[in-house]
């Protein structure tokens, strides 16, 4: 799984968007075009904005999960979305998988606004290009990225953001499986869980 690199923050005006990307996803894999006003609710320049965030974060994806997120359960759609979400912006599989997943382990449903705090500091050493944001894209980075993680069902919500253990179909885990089972992380997989996929 690749960590090392650049956090790209492209996703704080769009979070997760789960309808938007799969009606892409239905789009692109129907082969036909991409109406931008439909997608920009009527704003074409809108549309366009939102396609390249979503372009991009369906890049990260191979052909069945782009599948399942054109033609799947919602459940099934959320946790691509989430995958997709994670891949492309890796400040949020970090935070998913280094503070939510560990703290569900230790029976710890409560995220709190310092073990984000705690977070974002830890990385801005390694991330020297955090230094550049300005306190008003950071505020949005955390609205954006607790929203992210409500609408993945991850947390129950941005209010209380108490943390909710994953089921995920057989079906999204043997397509993360056979790309990268590493990716489970992100829907709060166990290691032994992880290791029995083939």
């Amino acid at each position: 799984m690749d960590r090392i690199g650049k956090y790209d923050f492209s996703y704080t005006g769009f979070s997760l968007r789960v309808n938007d990307m799969a009606k892409l996803a239905n789009t692109v894999s129907g082969g036909k075009d991409i109406d931008f006003q439909e997608l920009g609710d009527g704003k074409a320049a809108t549309g366009k904005r939102r396609y390249h965030v979503i372009k991009k974060r369906l890049a990260t994806l191979s052909r069945r999960q782009v599948d399942i997120l054109a033609s799947g359960s919602l459940a099934e759609q959320r946790h691509i979305a989430f995958l997709a979400a994670c891949k492309a912006h890796l400040f949020v599989r970090d935070f998913t998988v280094e503070v939510i997943r560990e703290k569900l382990f230790l029976y710890d449903h409560e995220l709190t606004e310092g073990e984000y705090i705690s977070f974002v500091r830890s990385k801005a050493e390694l991330h020297p290009e955090m230094e550049k944001l300005t306190e008003t894209t950071q505020k949005k980075i955390k609205q954006v990225t607790f929203k992210m993680l409500e609408q993945a069902g991850i947390i129950d919500n941005v209010k209380s953001k108490m943390i909710q253990p994953q089921l995920p179909d057989e079906n999204v885990i043997r397509a993360i499986a056979e790309d990268n089972k590493e990716w489970l992380k992100v829907l709060l997989m166990s290691d032994l869980d992880i290791e029995n996929q083939n």
